[in-house]
């Protein structure tokens, strides 16, 4: 497979992967599988559905959704003859990941939203995350869209503690499902390890202490697991 090019943000904030759990979720899957790739500052305006993480796929043809892209290069996998992450994996094993993939994906992301968005005590470090590729004259009117997102989508009409409780049952569930596995279905990573990762990196890179992160951090299984993942693919950010 020819080099690939990663449109996402240009940072890696707190020694994450990306301020983004999408964008931290496609560059694990390729670094996972070997695709070769080079990350690129994304341009919104150029995004085929105007959000990233997009790729551009070597000849020019661009794809959005991380989701969407990694089901592709799992096809292009196969076709030249490659194990993808999902390759051989029992029909009752993708149907789980699929539900649990959702979970966080639909679920735990807005929990995410709010503790970032929402709470004062995590909107000022992910504002200054941001406001490195970011005009942070702008920041206030991004807060404005995504505290609105959240109360249309609902969890933004509940208590903080509400909110909490919810991510606090997300992650003993994951911790549930994982157990004493390697990854969340056995000894080699899936594509939902991808989304997993992403998401509890996010949770316990960023330097907001959460009862949610102090819920993870009670779960030996979760912080071993994520420890694995940087250890052997994210080397370039080591925690000191």
């Amino acid at each position: 497979m020819q080099e690939l090019t990663l449109y996402q943000t240009p940072t890696r904030p707190w020694k994450t992967p990306n301020v983004s759990p999408f964008c931290a979720k496609l560059e694990c899957y390729l670094r996972m599988t070997d695709i070769p790739y080079k990350a690129a500052a994304m341009r919104v305006g150029k995004a085929p559905k105007g959000k990233i993480p997009y790729i551009d796929f070597g000849d020019g043809n661009l794809m959005g959704d991380s989701q969407l892209i990694i089901e592709e290069l799992e096809r292009r996998l196969a076709a030249e003859g490659k194990p993808g992450l999902d390759t051989d994996m029992p029909a009752h094993d993708v149907a789980v990941a699929h539900l649990a993939r959702r979970a966080i994906e639909e679920g735990y992301y807005f929990v995410t939203l709010y503790w970032r968005w929402k709470s004062d005590d995590g909107y000022g470090p992910v504002r200054d995350a941001f406001k490195k590729f970011v005009p942070g004259i702008v920041m206030p009117v991004v807060r404005r869209a995504q505290k609105k997102k959240l109360h249309h989508q609902g969890t933004g009409r509940h208590t903080f503690d509400e909110v909490m409780q919810i991510g606090r049952a997300d992650f003993d569930a994951f911790a549930q499902l994982l157990g004493d596995k390697p990854y969340l279905f056995g000894d080699r990573p899936r594509v939902v390890d991808c989304s997993f990762f992403a998401f509890l990196e996010g949770t316990l890179g960023c330097p907001v202490d959460t009862p949610i992160k102090q819920r993870v951090e009670s779960h030996p299984n979760l912080v071993a697991y994520r420890q694995r993942i940087r250890d052997r693919w994210w080397k370039d950010l080591a925690l000191e």
